[in-house]
């Protein structure tokens, strides 16, 4: 059990966070669930910014699921080719949009277990969609600078997403879920960066146990 005083210092890196990043939202770029969908399966081991050029042209020229399904598997491949692993998302957004066809009449569901059930989508993907399309609080997306970030603040002692997952869950308001990893992300990228974090410039150092500035103070 989390105690009482973890969750009080939890609001309060929130809380500053949210002053620092007012803009804090998902930065793959869409306008419709199974937009969002296809944007965050392209994203595996690919940057944002690289999905949101890709997807400019591919959101054109692909409209609904039956679009996706009725693509040639190569003519897709090329489509997608520049966000890596391209055979294997391509498999699993033809596999995704096949199963909301048949089975969900067209439309990307709006639960948890039928999401996951999809080709290709896992926890994360599902939180994503149903966070930032549904607006549906079903968890806390883990990425890697949630993970990083978070580990820093020590929010978590884990290393697996799961598991990270789980206790920012306990620890983070219900309200907050959609928008904290926007906020941990957002941080990640301007200041909390992997090698050197700029903890001199950090809104949560005074909270920060991880805090380079401590570590130097007390040399």
């Amino acid at each position: 059990m989390i105690a009482a005083e973890e969750k009080k210092r939890a609001g309060k890196i929130i809380a500053r966070l949210k002053r620092a990043y007012p803009d804090a939202r998902c930065s793959l770029n869409y306008s419709t669930p199974l937009e969002l969908l296809i944007a965050t399966i392209l994203s595996a081991q690919c940057t944002d910014e690289r999905v949101n050029i890709v997807t400019c042209e591919l959101f054109r020229k692909y409209r609904g699921a039956e679009d996706y399904v009725s693509a040639a598997p190569a003519e897709l491949e090329r489509d997608i080719h520049s966000t890596g692993f391209f055979r294997n998302k391509a498999k699993a957004i033809q596999g995704a949009c096949r199963m909301i066809r048949d089975e969900h009449g067209g439309r990307v569901p709006e639960t948890l277990e039928e999401l996951i059930a999809l080709p290709g989508v896992a926890r994360k993907t599902a939180n994503v969609v149903l966070g930032n399309a549904f607006r549906i609080a079903s968890g806390v997306v883990v990425d890697t600078h949630v993970a990083r970030v978070s580990q820093r603040l020590r929010l978590t002692a884990h290393e697996q997403p799961e598991k990270i997952e789980r206790d920012l869950i306990e620890l983070v308001p219900r309200t907050d879920w959609i928008l904290f990893p926007h906020l941990l992300i957002a941080h990640g990228r301007a200041v909390c960066k992997a090698r050197t974090p700029l903890c001199a410039v950090c809104p949560v150092e005074p909270l920060c146990p991880s805090s380079l500035l401590k570590t130097t103070n007390a040399e």
